[in-house]
């Protein structure tokens, strides 16, 4: 024992000469000496703080720089192919990007779905789709709730020449037809054209004749029109004994929604082969790390390409006064709506929720949020996110490269809180007062549809002729949306991936409780466990055993009996 302490002692002193030189080195004092840190530690802390967020810092100054340059180049007078050829290293970005986003989405599903105990996925998928489906009808209500009390459509000038008019419209579409869509999607028939193509519902003309009798007795000829029987007059017969009916069409864009559905069930089917299905999980594995790698070398290259992203949107912009004159307050009431959800209702609820600060996760991601904000794609930030939350926030990669590739697909805060103020706006310009029934409808529909919007840009404008047609609104007045989508959508992305990122954040809060509650319970049973003691063979059977421990017993009270006389 006493040379136990004797070595316990001399590695104290070694320790505590080692900590003392360490001091001495860090600060250039030692503490016996009674001075603080001096100027060099100080520029060492700021040098480690710059280090550890140079691509941050990177990525903000490319927003702020390609602003400048956007506004003095306006003036320059580019025609439409230098316009073009300005923006070409942001479209380069946008190139590189997309080209990840699918094997990344199907092999970090395929691998995430195939790691996962069938309980467990089940329980991370519905904790998911809950918190998606709260926090995106909670935007839907801020953005009705705004676009009631501001009021952007009261006075807006909604005839004017705006520029954006000339767009094309999205195809106008019955609601039934573009949730049928939705479900059709879900299911791709080909996987490979799913890569980019997706399902959607046009409207094919065939004659169709009929014969009506009205109450008078008079049998007049109809023919039906968009799916409504018309008496035939003159002006009628002109135009044709036409009908509208729904056909399928392969409609250009990535059918994500079905590749996210093939890569879980692909996954849970590997999980069941077992021992069979192990060599292909590690393929899709390695896949996948090797797609992270790639975009750790693209991340570099973001904070370039979204200066000229930037940039040349701006270049890109017609008379701005006219712009924001006519629909100021219709921007105005969708930034406050973002601005609100974003950093208010989002970090509310995962503060509740986990009891972390959570600013500190925002500015974990704050590179992906402003690639998001230069793209306005949440499928292309899609892989700078799965990097963020991974290495700055602590998100597991069995979490993050799960949930965060679903809520890419289905979780649009942004768009849901747009559309719901879009659609208020249009009824407003119109005079047309909503009564209850019709918010809710407005609501739900927002929600719904959201669901199906497409992660690229404008993918939420296309969603409103949804909103509009469910209450009967012009579809017509989307042109004066599609007019300020440049900005709108941006903040939309943000505010998307941002709810994507907060989603893993409360995930992974969920699996460590989980951890740390089986584990405290595995140590409770493992104290309440009774020891029993080790008996020799036959140890209870001898009579002489017994007689010896009595005998010792006997003698040691007797002893303690004599110390204390």
């Amino acid at each position: 024992e006493a040379k136990a302490m004797a070595e316990v002692d001399q590695k104290g002193a070694s320790n505590g000469e080692v900590h003392m030189e360490e001091l001495k080195d860090a600060s250039g004092s030692t503490p016996a000496g009674g001075t603080k840190k001096g100027p060099v530690g100080k520029a060492d802390r700021v040098k480690g703080c710059l280090r550890g967020n140079v691509l941050v810092i990177l990525t903000v100054s490319g927003v702020v720089i390609g602003v400048l340059i956007g506004l003095g180049v306006r003036n320059v007078g580019l025609n439409r192919a230098q316009k073009i050829y300005f923006s070409f290293p942001g479209e380069l970005l946008l190139r590189l990007l997309k080209m990840i986003i699918i094997p990344l989405v199907v092999c970090s599903l395929v691998a995430g779905a195939a790691s996962l105990d069938p309980k467990d996925l089940g329980k991370l998928g519905g904790w998911a789709m809950l918190f998606f489906l709260i926090t995106t009808l909670l935007a839907s209500a801020l953005g009705v709730t705004l676009a009631l009390i501001i009021k952007p459509g009261v006075g807006a000038a909604a005839k004017t020449s705006l520029p954006g008019q000339e767009d094309t419209l999205p195809e106008p579409k019955e609601v039934v037809d573009s949730f049928l869509d939705l479900i059709r999607n879900i299911f791709p028939s080909n996987l490979v054209s799913a890569a980019f193509q997706s399902y959607a519902t046009s409207y094919k003309l065939i004659r169709e004749k009929k014969n009506i009798t009205n109450e008078s007795g008079v049998t007049n000829e109809a023919i039906l029109i968009e799916k409504v029987w018309v008496v035939c007059t003159k002006a009628v017969i002109q135009l044709g004994d036409l009908a509208a009916i729904p056909i399928g069409v392969d409609a250009d864009g990535m059918n994500i929604l079905g590749l996210v559905v093939f890569a879980i069930v692909f996954g849970i089917a590997l999980r069941k082969l077992g021992p069979e299905g192990e060599n292909l999980v590690k393929f899709f594995n390695s896949f996948n790390e090797a797609t992270m790698v790639l975009v750790s070398w693209i991340m570099w290259y973001a904070p370039f390409g979204i200066m000229f992203l930037v940039a040349g949107k701006i270049v890109e912009m017609e008379d701005v006064v006219v712009l924001f004159t006519s629909l100021g307050m219709y921007i105005c009431c969708c930034l406050v709506g973002h601005f609100i959800h974003g950093l208010i209702v989002l970090p509310l609820i995962y503060f509740i929720i986990t009891r972390k600060n959570p600013y500190r996760f925002l500015w974990g991601i704050f590179t992906a949020l402003a690639t998001a904000f230069g793209t306005s794609s949440s499928s292309a930030t899609l892989p700078l996110m799965m990097k963020c939350v991974e290495e700055n926030n602590g998100v597991s990669k069995q979490i993050s490269r799960f949930i965060l590739p679903i809520g890419a697909t289905v979780n649009m805060d942004g768009a849901a809180l747009f559309q719901c103020v879009a659609a208020v706006f249009i009824a407003q310009l119109n005079d047309y007062s909503l009564n209850f029934i019709q918010v809710i409808i407005i609501l739900v529909t927002a929600t719904a549809s959201s669901v199906g919007a497409a992660g690229i840009p404008a993918g939420g404008v296309l969603t409103i002729a949804i909103i509009l047609e469910a209450v009967g609104l012009p579809i017509d007045e989307i042109s004066l949306i599609l007019a300020v989508d440049w900005l709108i959508d941006r903040t939309c992305t943000v505010l998307n991936v941002e709810g994507d990122a907060f989603g893993a954040g409360l995930l992974q809060n969920f699996v460590d409780k989980q951890e740390r509650r089986r584990k405290t319970e595995e140590l409770t049973e493992v104290k309440t466990e009774k020891v029993e003691p080790v008996k020799l063979p036959g140890e209870e059977e001898s009579p002489l055993i017994k007689k010896e421990v009595k005998a010792t017993l006997e003698r040691v009270n007797s002893c303690e009996k004599e110390s204390v006389m």
